[in-house]
């Protein structure tokens, strides 16, 4: 049966070609060829292109001469209503929200973090806003966390006390210094609690009430400008302090303030900046003698005074050598900022390139 079949078919196809109808039989062909391949392909995938193709052609063409196509009037329809749609959307508006942080800041806070290994994220945000940047601290913990860098070490807060908040007052108070040799210095500062600018009194191994005396008289010699509108001294009540120095302070006009005995939160503005310079320096160097000792607090406190950023007086210094650069929205690319270093390499600053 077959075979007749094939005898047949192939004196149609002959005769076709002899009467010149020889499109039609390649018509045929096509028309089989696409009903094989459709068996072996599932769904195909057409492109913009294809679909404009075939929706022209079908539009043109009646409905009978579209049968065994690979698309039906349903899906032309689809297309069709597809093109309308994007026809008549709008474009997409701007989003709303925050900014992107550029690359070239991520880059600076990772750098500012991994060279300072005491910052914290409030810290980092301090030193940006010094050099123009205006990021808010969240954003600079989130990149920290990202980054896979603790943001800030351990800290205990303390509270302030009343007579902090509410007197213009000068705290004061001794740390001790042990060097490679075991030999113990005393360093005695005062700090000034409204500017938090520190004032560098001396450094003595045997801190006994005359040196004291002379320290306080030396204080009022050299930086009564920077006391002028202090009214109280705070102070513990170490037997360094004897009435003697009290004296210099109420022929000045002072009110002595002493705290209750072991109550170190009475004098936390002193007792939080001895914590930073043990932090951010004396814990991370080895002291040989009262000549080294000395230099490194007299740097430090130079820091502290003219660079330091501080969040109680709004990111910025006590004492700062040059305004503040105004904040300027971030420009694409890294920032270029110059680094110079402090206390032997240990303490970093940093300045916007000119």
């Amino acid at each position: 049966m077959s075979r007749l079949l094939y005898r047949f078919l192939a004196q149609l196809a002959g005769l076709a070609v002899r009467s010149g109808r020889w499109k039609d039989l390649q018509i045929i062909v096509l028309r089989h060829e696409n009903a094989v391949l459709r068996r072996q392909v599932g769904r195909p995938s057409l492109n913009e292109d294809d679909r404009s193709l075939l929706g022209a052609i079908a539009a043109a063409l009646p409905k009978a001469l579209r049968t065994g196509w690979i698309v039906t009037p349903e899906t032309l329809l689809r297309w069709h209503r597809k093109r309308i749609t994007r026809h008549w959307t709008q474009p997409p508006t701007r989003r709303a929200g925050r900014p992107p942080i550029n690359a070239g800041l991520k880059q600076l806070i990772v750098r500012l973090a991994t060279e300072n290994p005491t910052w914290g994220h409030r810290r980092i945000q301090g030193e940006l806003a010094r050099l123009g940047h205006k990021i808010a601290h969240s954003t600079v913990w989130q990149i920290l966390t990202v980054n896979g860098i603790d943001p800030s070490p351990n800290r205990s807060d303390v509270t302030w006390t009343e007579f902090l908040r509410s007197q213009a007052a000068v705290a004061c108070d001794f740390f001790t210094v042990d060097t490679a040799f075991l030999r113990r210095y005393y360093v005695l500062f005062f700090i000034h609690v409204r500017s938090r600018e520190v004032i560098f009194a001396g450094v003595t191994a045997n801190p006994t009430g005359a040196w004291t005396t002379q320290a306080a008289r030396n204080l009022f010699t050299g930086h009564c400008e920077t006391l002028e509108d202090a009214k109280a001294l705070v102070r513990d009540r170490g037997s360094q302090f004897v009435d003697g120095f009290d004296e210099v302070f109420r022929t000045e006009g002072f009110k002595i303030l002493r705290t209750p005995v072991r109550v170190p939160v009475a004098n936390t503005i002193a007792e939080r900046w001895i914590g930073s310079i043990r932090r951010e320096l004396l814990d991370r160097t080895i002291i040989w003698n009262q000549q080294q000792l000395e230099r490194l607090v007299r740097d430090y406190i130079a820091h502290h005074n003219q660079h330091r950023p501080h969040q109680s007086l709004g990111q910025r210094p006590p004492t700062p050598v040059t305004e503040s650069p105004e904040v300027s929205p971030p420009t694409p690319g890294t920032p270029i900022v110059l680094r110079t270093s402090r206390c032997d390499g240990l303490i970093h600053e940093y300045e916007n390139a000119a």
